[in-house]
């Protein structure tokens, strides 16, 4: 264990009265110290340097011996929560702030509210700020239900989740927008756990269960897909980048907006798109396709590698930077709609529908669930199945037909005699 504690005489905060405060020093990973006030002081010729206590001559308190005893037990009780925390394979994960606040118990007083805006806070300085505005978006749905009354995490419990549960719905909202709502909860929930500042052992999630109801697929035809190739549109016409955007999509295993938004000319090596997605930080490395290549092309004159690909953002600073993929996501969506209309596609069309398309379509031409997770960057195959419309009935007639024939396409049994 690389975490310590000393009881020492802190003298560069001597008082008026000529007293300075005894405090606990941790020093964490072997370098890292900050302090812990013990609630006592004394002057420095009565402190005992070599024993860590207050010499018996001193007359500032009543009875020395109770104090320096008292002063130990704090000393004893922090080496207690630090071996736990060691034992539990948490304390070398620890900033040296944690470590403090779990010595201290402020930890525990914390709020659900304070705590979140730290969250957001830590992913603003991390450049999450898609994170950040998930959880800045459930605190505000929380102050609301709260009546702007901090929220502690002892208060969060099954019968509280209920009653957040009971008043979204009454607002008309959905159950999936709730099946959101409470995943983002339940995350930071655990991210307090791992702070110490929520108890394990009062864990709400394991009575409230996060329900779902099953989406329409938003799926189409790869039919449909070629409509939207076809059609001819000149540079100068919005639904030209529009297209452009959604094909893209298709051509990159149904990349998201916002990634083909960052998307830089760099991204561009050895005939394959490489990058990183914003949500999840997986790594993707894509073959250009020639059909993807035809796009490309037209973007890709006069750009120095750090240029953006696509026409979408706009500004320096990240923040801005996002505020230009909201307001352009927002426009490319009105125009996939009059993208349908030309097409003749029944279906509501937007950004997602390219992504959901790509598994729909893989699936159906025999692709692996499990490569179709992979290219969509899900961690279980569960997520993937939401993206997955119904096989076509000729692919399940043509399984059923493999599946009488023994395999080898045959539409007959050998015999039917024992039928």
């Amino acid at each position: 264990m690389n975490t310590f504690v000393k009881i020492s005489l802190d003298t560069r905060r001597e008082k008026k009265n000529g007293s300075c405060p005894i405090i606990l020093r941790i020093t964490h990973n072997s370098k890292r110290t900050t302090s812990v006030s013990t609630g006592y002081s004394v002057p420095v010729k009565f402190w005992d340097a070599k024993n860590s206590c207050i010499k018996t001559t001193y007359k500032g308190y009543g009875s020395i011996t109770r104090i320096n005893n008292h002063i130990q037990k704090q000393k004893a009780k922090s080496i207690d929560i630090l071996t736990k925390l060691h034992e539990a394979s948490e304390l070398r994960y620890m900033s040296i702030q944690e470590v403090k606040q779990r010595i201290t118990g402020k930890a525990q007083n914390q709020s659900f509210n304070s705590f979140t805006d730290q969250l957001i806070s830590s992913l603003v300085e991390e450049g999450r700020l898609g994170t950040a505005r998930s959880y800045r978006n459930v605190l505000n749905q929380v102050k609301k239900f709260q009546k702007e009354k901090k929220l502690l995490f002892n208060e969060i419990n099954y019968q509280w989740l209920m009653r957040f549960e009971h008043s979204f719905l009454a607002k008309g909202h959905s159950a999936n927008g709730l099946a959101v709502y409470m995943r983002t909860i339940r995350a930071i929930y655990n991210k307090a756990i791992k702070a110490g500042i929520a108890d394990q052992e009062a864990y709400p999630f394991k009575q409230y269960t996060i329900k779902t109801k099953p989406t329409k697929k938003r799926a189409i035809a790869y039919e449909a897909i070629q409509k939207i190739i076809a059609l001819d549109f000149k540079p100068t016409d919005p639904l030209y980048h529009a297209r452009n955007i959604f094909l893209m999509s298709f051509y990159l295993q149904g990349a998201p907006f916002m990634d083909l938004a960052f998307l830089k000319l760099k991204n561009i090596v050895d005939g394959r798109v490489q990058y990183k997605r914003r949500k999840t930080g997986r790594f993707y490395d894509i073959k250009i396709t020639p059909n993807l290549e035809s796009i490309l092309k037209g973007y890709l004159k006069n750009k120095e590698p750090e240029d953006f690909i696509l026409p979408i953002v706009k500004r320096e600073s990240l923040i801005g930077q996002y505020k230009d993929v909201q307001w352009a996501h927002k426009r490319h969506n009105q125009r996939l709609k009059d993208i349908a209309k030309l097409a003749g596609i029944e279906e509501n069309l937007t950004s997602y529908v390219s992504r959901h398309s790509f598994a729909s379509i893989a699936n159906n031409l025999g692709v692996p669930v499990t490569a179709i997770s992979e290219m969509l960057g899900h961690e279980k195959l569960s997520t993937t199945q939401v993206y997955l419309s119904s096989l076509k009935q000729d692919v399940l007639d043509q399984y059923n037909e493999q599946v009488i024939g023994g395999g080898d396409g045959s539409t007959s049994l050998k015999s039917n005699k024992n039928i």
